[in-house]
């Protein structure tokens, strides 16, 4: 089986608006189209009772949050979310409605936050912001209608990995607590030697080539892919971890260093669930108002998040 009809669809649909090649347009003219390309997918608009951008002020910058609470009483659980882009694109536009469903669905507020990108702030500034904010959060929710004792956190491609990161520096650093780790197709690791970078290269949402250039302008230097803050995956120790849910795809080259994770977190001790989608690509839960499979994932995570919150509940 190759990529679903309705992911094909999606992507024809997109390439027709022939955004510029990041080996060769100016990095403004890139984060303009991504930012444009997530407005040309169609996604389900999620009801919510209020949705409310602040500012944190760290040591470093300033951070935007955004918000996201769902309807009825508080206080609430709460799920720090970072976005993807590859820690060079991206806002808080672009995960907008992501958020939104998974505060409906999962009866949770979620607190949204636009780190620095790279390569104006290379690593280590984007993980630095996402733990200062995920602090903050665990600190101040109770200003929010949130409740810090049901705190998880979570984020897409660049966005898992920093979700992977805060939950190591959490549990090394003294806090916060964290109940729940949410890692959808989270980029784990720098290399490009897997099985899926080899089949899927780069034929499909996200290719091999704009990896490497992510890589680099996200990274240092060489000496960087071995450090575990930047590649959780070559971590020596995952014990005392949070669960975690790993959302995969099928055509992602990403795809086998998410899985390999969830297995070595298993392999420390931690309960850790991958779920791999057939037939879908990166950022496919972007497609989830045309992609019947995207709709699918949402709600399954989002079960996964009420779970965690309130074990037991439906």
């Amino acid at each position: 089986m190759g990529v679903h009809p309705q992911v094909q669809a999606v992507l024809s649909r997109l390439a027709e608006l022939n955004f510029p090649s990041i080996e060769t347009a100016p990095l403004s003219e890139i984060r303009e189209a991504f930012s444009y390309s997530r407005t040309q997918m169609k996604e389900v608009i999620a009801p919510v009772a209020s949705i409310e951008d602040r500012t944190l002020v760290s040591p470093d910058t300033e951070i935007p949050i955004r918000i996201y609470t769902p309807e009825g009483p508080g206080p609430h659980p709460v799920l720090v979310f970072f976005h993807g882009g590859g820690f060079v694109l991206g806002d808080l536009d672009t995960t907008h409605n992501i958020c939104r469903y998974l505060a409906w669905a999962a009866k949770c507020v979620v607190v949204s936050v636009d780190y620095r990108l790279a390569p104006e702030h290379k690593f280590p500034a984007a993980m630095e912001d996402a733990y200062f904010a995920t602090k903050w959060v665990a600190e101040n929710a109770a200003s929010f209608g949130g409740d810090a004792s049901r705190l998880a956190v979570g984020g897409e491609s660049a966005g898992g990995n920093l979700a992977a990161v805060v939950s190591r520096l959490a549990r090394d650093g003294g806090g916060p607590a964290l109940i729940y780790q949410l890692l959808i197709y989270p980029a784990v690791y720098f290399g490009i030697e897997s099985q899926s970078c080899i089949e899927c290269g780069n034929k499909y949402n996200l290719t091999v080539d704009e990896m490497v250039w992510f890589r680099d302008h996200y990274l240092n230097g060489p000496d960087d892919e071995k450090n575990p803050l930047v590649a959780p995956l070559l971590a020596s120790d995952l014990s005392g971890l949070p669960p975690a849910l790993v959302v995969t795809a099928e055509f992602d080259p990403i795809r086998d260093d998410g899985e390999a994770y969830a297995a070595r977190l298993v392999e420390h001790g931690v309960k850790a669930t991958a779920i791999r989608y057939e037939g879908m690509v990166h950022t496919f839960l972007n497609f989830s108002g045309e992609v019947d499979q995207s709709k699918t994932a949402l709600d399954e995570i989002a079960a996964g998040l009420r779970n965690a919150f309130l074990p037991g509940e439906k």
